[in-house]
């Protein structure tokens, strides 16, 4: 009887493998999907995939095995499926990683990574033909690697995270009128994937819960899947969270082979948890008449401890600061997350503050606060308006700006913490840990990367103003992130920047910055070039040899070219563990972007390509460069221009930040 038993379980599971397959989840009350990671299901219903958490994955899988291939040619069949799905997290303007709909061989991914891997792959597998793997990626990160279009696009993905096929993520209304969608707004949308077996061809279609399904898909792809996808596959769903903490919800589910996926009643899906909510203690609901008595007290009490503090936390707060929302940072949080502003948290000294690490009461989240003093509001309000516009970059080559505060004397700039520290520690003073070649290409090529967002992938052109080595911060992975957006300035596209008070570091200014007080990319590339010399070389742009002579760095390396013998002047800590190849390039580039003719340095698109080896270098002997005419004098630049040192640079310049003209923040423009 037990044979008859398990024979008659194995005939069950082969029809269901063998016939079309077809389910539907208007909420997850009932269902029995597999599930891993932190996925779970929520009490009233809701596949929460990932939950307030960071570097996490989450999956969930349709329980039994789908055959997707017809016995008589081999050939994919025709499916669809549609889902509802709704993106939220802690810090606003800012989210975790997206979500995949994914087919997969296996139920689980047990070796993919979170983060820009979204759960689907890790380093040694992305990429390789033996995944036989699809799949739909909500991605809401930019990720270079995987040559993202930007930070809110819907992608195709055939055993790789770089996307056969993108687009920004929207729909087209009735009348064929294109409509953005943000994928990390908070709010359900509806997803509708569709193969057709014949035509070979994948629809993606995407619409807000409330919009009927639009005619015009918003992604179309002709793909043949039959050499991707094994005859029985499994499905379901891929999501990782990055260093924001994010909650990816599915509310609802429809799935079918050979044929069309049933529609989800809307109306039966369950309700997302609503924006802003917080848990109702159960101290509030037990303890009810306890707290009524002690009410009175605690509020007696309240009142002469926020009398004592007013004045300690008090905050400027002017009327056009409302707008701004949670850009705005309360300094006694700020106060609390770094202890006070205690000396052992302090990270850094530079010309323009002080920077301590916090860790922020309540999201525990790590953030590097930057205390800058200003004297004056003039043009205070514009300055505040861009620091939050910058706020809005997302890169990986970037120290995300969180925000700012504003109070009394002092105006406090919060950024992402970055684990490993400022690049400069790594160069100078006889660091611990040495960098080697590898690391410090991959550094430059970084900073090459975020740079070239800031001029020409972003909506407006950011100059930043204050590339250097010092201001390059490297995160857990020795990736460097260019970092310090507060002298940064903004214009649209095709503009012409104003000018403004002379602000920068001596030895990375521009010549015609210095004369014009006018920043540009152009200005932005010189100092690139100064910062690409100091860390092939490991000697800043001036540096002292004895103690009365300085040397400014490119004309150093210039001298070395000339002679034929320019890979002499790259770092001795280097040893001999470098790509001869890239080194020279590297040094050469160095040189290029320092040339004294702005129009004479590439742009941040052509670093990209001579670092990436796309395009070769131009021969610099037909530039005609000479000493002269490759760099200013600083000396002859700075003859005139007010120059302020900050206390704790000494004469063998061992700090690297001096500053020209600190008006910006006492109401310069």
């Amino acid at each position: 009887m037990f044979h008859n038993l398990v024979l008659m379980l194995f005939f069950l599971v082969t029809v269901v493998a063998s016939k079309d397959v077809s389910f539907i989840y208007n909420g997850f009350q009932s269902s029995h999907l597999y599930l891993d990671g932190i996925a779970k299901l929520t009490s009233n219903g809701l596949l929460r995939l990932t939950n307030d958490t960071t570097e996490e994955k989450g999956h969930a899988f349709y329980q039994n095995p789908i055959v997707f291939k017809n016995t008589s040619n081999g050939s994919v069949s025709s499916f669809s499926t549609t889902f509802v799905f709704a993106i939220r997290h802690d810090i606003p303007t800012l989210s975790g990683h997206g979500i995949v709909f994914v087919v997969s061989p296996t139920k689980g991914l047990p070796y993919s990574l979170p983060s820009q891997y979204l759960g689907l792959f890790n380093k040694s597998n992305n990429g390789k033909s033996s995944n036989h793997v699809f799949g739909v990626e909500l991605d809401t990160i930019v990720s270079s690697e995987f040559n993202d279009i930007n930070d809110n696009h819907v992608g195709i993905d055939i055993n790789d995270l770089s996307s056969v096929s993108s687009t920004p993520a929207g729909y087209y209304d009735n009348n064929g009128q294109w409509k953005n969608l943000t994928l990390f707004s908070g709010y359900p949308m509806q997803v509708w994937i569709e193969y057709d077996g014949e035509k070979k061809k994948i629809d993606v279609t995407l619409a807000p819960i409330n919009v009927v399904k639009p005619k015009q898909p918003l992604l179309s792809f002709v793909k043949d899947l039959s050499p991707i996808l094994h005859n029985s596959m499994y499905v379901g769903f891929s999501s990782a969270t990055g260093t924001v903490q994010t909650s990816h919800y599915i509310l609802g589910w429809s799935f079918k082979v050979n044929g069309q996926a049933q529609s989800l009643v809307i109306s039966e899906l369950p309700k997302l948890p609503r924006l802003g909510d917080r848990r109702i203690s159960k101290l509030l609901t037990v303890g009810l008449p306890l707290i009524l008595l002690s009410l009175v007290f605690i509020i007696s009490l309240g009142v002469i401890y926020f009398i004592k503090r007013k004045n300690k936390f008090a905050e400027l707060l002017e009327d056009w600061e409302h707008e701004y929302g949670p850009r705005r940072f309360k300094f006694k949080d700020l106060y609390f997350a770094t202890k006070s502003f205690k000396e052992k948290e302090l990270l850094g000294v530079g010309g323009f503050g002080r920077v301590y690490k916090g860790v922020m009461p309540g999201s525990k989240l790590e953030v590097a606060v930057k205390r800058v003093s200003h004297e004056s509001r003039q043009g205070m309000k514009e300055f505040v308006a861009e620091i939050v516009s910058i706020g809005r970059l997302r890169h990986r080559n970037l120290v995300p700006l969180l925000g700012y505060c504003r109070r009394k004397g002092e105006l406090l700039l919060v950024y992402d913490y970055m684990s490993n520290g400022s690049l400069d520690n790594y160069l100078y003073n006889q660091p611990n840990v040495s960098l080697n070649w590898s690391q410090r290409y991959r550094i430059i090529k970084g900073v090459a990367l975020g740079l070239f967002y800031l001029h020409e992938e972003w909506e407006q052109v950011v100059i930043h103003r204050d590339i250097k080595a010092s201001n390059v911060l490297l995160d857990g992975e020795m990736n460097g992130r260019l970092g310090d957006f507060g002298l940064a300035r903004l214009y649209d596209h095709g503009a012409d920047p104003h000018t403004t008070h002379l602000v920068g570091t001596v030895g990375y200014l521009a010549p015609e910055h210095t004369r014009t007080g006018k920043a540009t990319k152009f200005s932005d590339v010189f100092s690139f070039g100064a910062f690409v010399l100091e860390v092939v070389c490991g000697k800043r742009p001036i540096y002292h040899i004895g103690r009365n002579e300085s040397v400014i760095l490119v004309d150093s390396v210039f001298e070395y070219w000339k002679r034929g013998e320019i890979l002499e002047a790259k770092d001795v800590n280097l040893g001999i563990d470098y790509v001869f190849e890239e080194v020279e390039l590297v040094l050469k580039l160095g040189l290029l972007c320092s040339h004294s003719e702005p129009l004479a340095r590439p742009n941040m698109r052509q670093v990209v390509q001579y670092l990436e080896m796309d395009i070769p270098l131009p021969d610099l002997s037909l530039l005609s460069l000479s000493s002269s005419g490759l760099t200013f004098r600083y000396q002859e630049c700075f003859e005139d221009i007010p120059m302020s040192y900050p206390s704790s640079m000494d004469k063998t310049m061992s700090h690297t930040s001096v500053s020209i003209s600190e008006s910006l923040l006492s109401g310069g423009r």
